[in-house]
């Protein structure tokens, strides 16, 4: 397939950059151009967020792609910059969301698709914002142009720092705390569920749910295998360090009131992918131990570099 990928030099982009590489396809990125291209893709440059200059970099290609990729769409204003101008240049997008749409609140265990959303301004405020532009265009008809969201929770794998739960999210430095013997500050001990997905495991189903008919219009849960406690993911890294975990609980009274921009994360995140498989959509494959292993190779190399 010749495949756009809308970003194409961060942590997810890049990775569905290799693999799509990998895989045989042929591929372009847009990007502002400030950061190194992954090797064997074409670069165009322009400004996603921009239609004009999106426009622009695409038409200066000359392709027609059979898909676009859109790993950093976070607003209903990208949303409608995609619909406008995509649709001149192929007939298939993919977009990722995010989990947090959903209000923490009223979620369900597992969660399905469906659910009682945020409009508090947030992150996953804005991200549902843009899931609702793309339901409106398929509700009023969008031709022969078909697009597919997928709502990750995690997103862990080389590429990405370590830690995922306040107060350690993407800490950079994670392993040199844990290796110190310093505690592990988690809101309630750790106790709420996390369903986390390997980077390759989201990257393999964006691309396979392209060419599927059932993947068209439609909204995606997607974890990996297994559903387990944000302290058992800590407890997992340590075992990876061969290093003692020490977690203080931090009391979730008064937490969320004190940390709103954690409100998608002070809630259990375990998802049904009933409607994925349902869909043929490649399911995710890779355990939490393998693909932390993977990753915590990766930051110690880089760290010896």
């Amino acid at each position: 397939m010749k495949l756009l990928i809308l970003g194409g030099t961060g942590f997810v982009s890049g990775r569905l950059a290799r693999i799509a590489l990998e895989g045989g396809h042929e591929v372009w990125t847009v990007t502002r151009g400030n950061r190194p291209m992954v090797p064997g893709a074409h670069g165009l440059t322009g400004d996603v967020h921009d239609a004009a200059s999106l426009r622009a970099a695409l038409a200066g290609a000359g392709v027609r792609w059979d898909a676009a990729l859109d790993c950093i769409c976070y607003t209903a204003d990208t949303a409608r910059t995609d619909l406008a101008v995509l649709p001149d240049f192929t007939s298939r997008l993919v977009v990722i969301s995010t989990d947090s749409v959903y209000h923490p609140f009223f979620k369900r265990v597992p969660q399905d698709e469906t659910g009682v959303y945020l409009h508090d301004g947030g992150y996953g405020s804005s991200k549902r914002q843009m899931e609702e532009v793309f339901l409106d265009a398929a509700a009023h008809g969008n031709g022969d142009f078909g697009w597919t969201i997928f709502r990750p929770g995690h997103i862990f794998g080389p590429g990405s720092q370590l830690g995922s739960y306040p107060e350690h999210t993407r800490q950079p430095d994670l392993i040199a705390h844990m290796r110190r013997g310093e505690p592990l500050r988690l809101v309630g001990g750790g106790k709420f569920l996390l369903h986390p997905i390997y980077v390759d495991d989201l990257c393999r189903a964006m691309l396979g749910c392209v060419d599927l008919p059932k993947a068209r219009n439609e909204i995606f849960c997607i974890g990996g295998p297994e559903i387990l406690t944000n302290a058992a993911y800590f407890e997992t890294l340590g075992e990876l360090l061969n290093t003692p975990v020490r977690i203080e609980e931090v009391t979730l009274e008064g937490y969320l009131a004190a940390h709103p921009q954690y409100s998608g994360h002070l809630c259990h995140r375990a998802y049904t992918l009933e409607k994925l498989r349902a869909a043929g959509i490649p399911l995710p494959q890779t355990s939490l131990r393998d693909g932390l292993k993977k990753q915590v190779d990766w930051l110690l190399a880089q760290a010896e570099k």
